[in-house]
């Protein structure tokens, strides 16, 4: 069987497909390369109809990489997609608290979960002016939307994406009632790729700003 094999040739190729199946959505155009992103990651094009974004979240998040603030992952498989090279040339930290030695333990002991407990943990050593993907965990979403609700957290930027049937939905639906810089996709889909590629987008963008290719428009 003949298919392509080149890389490049692939993606550009998905892009163009892309581009055509996304007629007719009525995002903002600045928000254009972030839903790409995602689509060609999912391979499912209803994303562009439920990826929403907080006023200025694009500028504001761009502005917060190109600073190089401190990043928090929610889950490893988070962390993992997001691009190492791009991150680097930013001089960012990705931080996920998950596997830390206590972590397991105070989750059990406090009966809640590991993410929770290492949301806890991330917002005490950075409670304002950080970065978080929150691609797995509802119930790492809830803590830090508490934590902001209180007045003991300011995040930079939360690209939160939690997916499943118990509480995702829920805790992303609350998320949009914030004023702080958000992106997130509605209802029961997401996940962690969905996560780190809006991760990527912003990279790509924050990288572009910084050699003078044009900011998010936005």
């Amino acid at each position: 069987m003949d298919y392509c094999k080149n890389p490049q040739e692939i993606e550009k190729k998905s892009m163009a497909i892309i581009e055509e199946r996304l007629a007719g959505f009525p995002f903002d155009l600045p928000q254009k390369p972030v839903i790409k992103r995602v689509v060609h990651t999912t391979g499912d094009i209803s994303f562009a109809e439920i990826t929403i974004f907080s006023d200025k979240a694009l500028t504001e998040g761009v502005a917060a990489l190109a600073t190089g603030a401190p990043v928090y992952c929610d889950v490893e498989m988070a962390r993992s997609g997001i691009n190492r090279q791009a991150a680097a040339a930013l001089g960012l930290q990705l931080t996920c608290l998950i596997h830390e030695p206590t972590v397991a333990a105070e989750a059990k002991a406090l009966g809640t979960t590991r993410a929770a407990v290492a949301m806890n943990k991330a917002l005490a050593a950075h409670p304002r002016g950080a970065i978080f993907l929150i691609g797995n965990a509802p119930t790492a979403l809830f803590v830090l939307l508490e934590a902001v609700k209180a007045g003991r957290a300011e995040p930079a930027l939360l690209i939160g994406t939690p997916v499943g049937f118990v509480g995702a939905a829920e805790s992303k639906e609350w998320l949009t009632e914030f004023h702080f810089p958000w992106i997130t996709v509605q209802g029961e889909k997401g996940g962690s790729t969905v996560a780190a590629a809006i991760m990527n987008a912003l990279l790509a963008m924050a990288l572009n700003a910084g050699r003078g290719e044009g900011g998010t428009g936005r």
